[in-house]
């Protein structure tokens, strides 16, 4: 959608500049001021893309003033190397450069806005509203997949909690393939997607992951799901009823844990 108007934009621009260029040549007459008309493509470009690409379309829409002035037979050919085409074309990069520049920084804003609303503030890590996302984006497209759901069942005397939150996190992350997604759904709670054709497989990679943490000294239980095309299995798990993997990871399963 932002590309697409982004592109609306600059073509905008070019149009514009060839229709105010075709109208300044054919009825600019002094007094008329036709010529002003030149700063709408170049705030066009501006918001289209940033201050380098805008000081060029400044420069662009100087020269296409300067032809129309030697084309217009209304206007005096010596308009041209006056100080008041050289003060046009300081305008006209200013204009474009600064406009170019405040676009630009505010896109990158909004980017970095985006950025923390799907992310978790502690980890990092993608939240519930993009792990919510990334299910409905496998279903709609009918791929096979496990899911992993995991719950901290305590945290040691000593240690920061926020801190063992983090490791946790780093270490699912990074003991994940590529392709996998991890996600924290709750106060305590991440959330794996995996590819994985049955219930078994999901539970493999729960088990090898809860086998990890706990060789970093850190408790974890896990509970699992497949889907298929057919209908998911039943959600089971490494540890105690400790959270609702359907609740949590918002995914319809039939729970069942085993100790």
């Amino acid at each position: 959608m932002r590309d697409r108007l982004r592109h609306a934009l600059l073509i905008a621009a070019a149009v514009s500049g060839f229709a105010i260029f075709g109208a300044f040549a054919v009825y600019e007459e002094p007094g008329l001021g036709l010529g002003h008309f030149f700063y709408v493509p170049i705030i066009l470009a501006a918001l289209a893309t940033g201050p380098a690409i805008s000081a060029g379309a400044a420069v662009i829409a100087t020269a296409m003033y300067a032809s129309g002035v030697i084309i217009n037979s209304d206007v005096s050919p010596s308009e041209v190397f006056t100080t008041s085409t050289g003060i046009r074309f300081v305008t006209f990069v200013t204009v474009g450069i600064v406009t170019g520049y405040f676009a630009k920084r505010n896109r990158t804003l909004l980017a970095e806005l985006r950025l923390l609303a799907d992310r978790d503030a502690l980890t990092g890590l993608p939240n519930t509203r993009v792990f919510e996302r990334a299910i409905g984006e496998r279903l709609v497209h009918e791929q096979p997949f496990g899911l992993i759901v995991g719950c901290v069942d305590e945290l040691a005397s000593g240690i920061d909690a926020d801190d063992v939150l983090l490791q946790v996190a780093s270490r699912l992350l990074h003991s994940l393939p590529p392709g996998d997604e991890v996600a924290r759904i709750g106060d305590d709670s991440f959330a794996v997607l995996t590819y994985a054709g049955s219930a078994g497989d999901a539970g493999k990679t729960a088990t090898h992951l809860q086998a990890l943490l706990a060789a970093d000294g850190f408790a974890v239980s896990f509970g699992w799901a497949a889907y298929h095309r057919t209908a998911p299995t039943r959600c089971r798990s490494t540890g105690p009823p400790t959270s609702d993997c359907t609740r949590d990871a918002s995914f319809t399963v039939t729970r069942r844990w085993s100790h």
